[in-house]
């Protein structure tokens, strides 16, 4: 039997390559290892003849040197796109007959994510190995969601797994067709307004100084609006460094603290409460919510363990209370949509919807309808505010670089009303 190879890899011989493996015995433990071989399925088979039911197999890094490719930051991430696609393709293979073995080895060479492709050969393997598809994904909570793996267990235990899987896939595409809506809303402002900040600073820092030195050699008083200009200016060389520091950190600071619990507590309400964005921000949650709890109920998932779920996966503290109220109600055989009434969040019109779904029994398709009116909503609320926004964007970045050049031409004015 094999063991874990604990020194380092040996140099591969010409023409075969080092690999490095997990893989468990008949008792279950988990082995650690490498092995010389020329390809991956070398290594899959040598493990397989030693009774060994490999998890992973990877080529080792160990002497690449210069060869060694490199990963970008966030290359190695796996999208919700990616999963979309991925679980588009799956439910076609499996509903044409393919087996899963052979569809996930497929899936694995066809996806663009590195990452997701090494974790499909994994699963592969250890579905190969008597695992339960939804438990090998199960082992990777960073890569599928929960929402995915409880569905895929709910598609396993009724005989039903294409038709869950293209559930998913309608879930995950319709998530990306939602963000992509508000992404591509939102870049035009975000846009302008980052321009509009670089070229005030770009003004006070490089601009004004030549100006300044300038009402400095001319001597006498400068107007109020200059001397604002001026000081701005000066303090503008000790915040640019700050600025910049702040804007390199908060990012991969606010990444750190943003899923903490007292943090959510205090940003998610605050996101509802916006003038303009909190009715936006709302919409998205609502549709996000009702489409997953939808999807899951079809799927044969518990109720109330599909509450949990969608709860944590609809993005804001505020829906998580919301669907925990639900789940209280539902337990103690109470009605799903009358808790929902006391949360300020959801509009009588969904607690109304999902009232006569439940009565009539077709919540999953009244969640689906609402869920499709709130995407409708996004998108017309996304077009209103990016055509509102543009207008009066433009006007306020004209009206403070307009300032700033009338500021600085004012000592000027006055120097031309002198000599005249």
């Amino acid at each position: 039997m094999a063991t874990a190879t604990k020194g380092p890899a040996r140099a591969a011989k010409p023409g075969q390559r080092t690999f490095e493996y997990a893989a468990r015995d008949r008792t279950g433990k988990l082995v650690k290892g490498t092995l010389e071989a020329g390809d991956q399925q070398a290594v899959i088979g040598r493990l397989q003849s030693q009774d060994l039911a490999p998890v992973s197999v990877t080529e080792s890094r160990a002497g690449q040197g210069l060869q060694m490719e490199i990963s970008l930051p966030g290359s190695n991430r796996v999208t919700l796109k990616d999963l979309a696609l991925m679980s588009r393709q799956f439910a076609t293979m499996v509903s044409s007959g393919l087996t899963l073995l052979k569809a996930l080895a497929i899936l694995a060479e066809q996806t663009e994510s590195k990452k997701l492709a090494a974790t499909l050969q994994e699963c592969r393997a250890e579905v190969e190995g008597g695992t339960a598809l939804s438990t090998a994904l199960a082992r990777h909570r960073d890569v599928f969601p929960p929402l995915m793996i409880n569905m895929v267990r709910a598609g396993e235990v009724g005989g039903f797994l294409d038709q869950v899987l293209l559930q998913i896939a309608d879930n995950f595409e319709a998530e990306v067709k939602l963000r992509a809506k508000v992404k591509s809303a939102m870049t035009y402002p975000v846009v302008v307004f980052v321009i509009a900040i670089l070229a005030v600073v770009g003004m006070l820092l490089f601009i004004v100084p030549i100006f300044a030195n300038m009402f400095t050699e001319l001597g006498g008083e400068l107007p109020l609006p200059t001397k604002i200009l001026v000081a701005l200016s000066h303090g503008m060389t000790y915040a640019a460094p700050v600025g910049v520091v702040t804007a390199l950190a908060f990012p991969a600071v606010w990444r750190k603290v943003k899923d903490k619990p007292r943090v959510r507590d205090v940003v998610d309400p605050l996101k509802l409460k916006l003038p303009i964005f909190g009715v936006l921000t709302q919409k998205i949650a609502l549709s996000r919510f009702t489409r997953n709890l939808g999807t899951m109920l079809r799927s044969g998932v518990p109720i109330l363990q599909s509450l949990e779920i969608v709860g944590n996966a609809s993005g804001n503290v505020v829906i998580e209370r919301a669907s925990r109220d639900v789940m209280e109600s539902v337990r103690s055989g109470r009605s799903l949509a009358a808790p929902l009434a006391e949360h300020a969040v959801f509009p009588a019109m969904v607690v109304q919807m999902m009232s006569v779904g439940e009565d009539t029994g077709a919540l999953d398709s009244m969640l689906h309808k609402i869920s499709d009116f709130y995407d409708q909503e996004v998108e017309a609320t996304t077009e209103a505010l990016t055509s509102l926004i543009e207008p009066i964007m433009i006007a306020v970045l004209g009206g403070i670089v307009g300032s700033m050049i009338v500021a600085m031409y004012m000592p000027i004015f006055g120097v031309m009303n002198l000599i005249n």
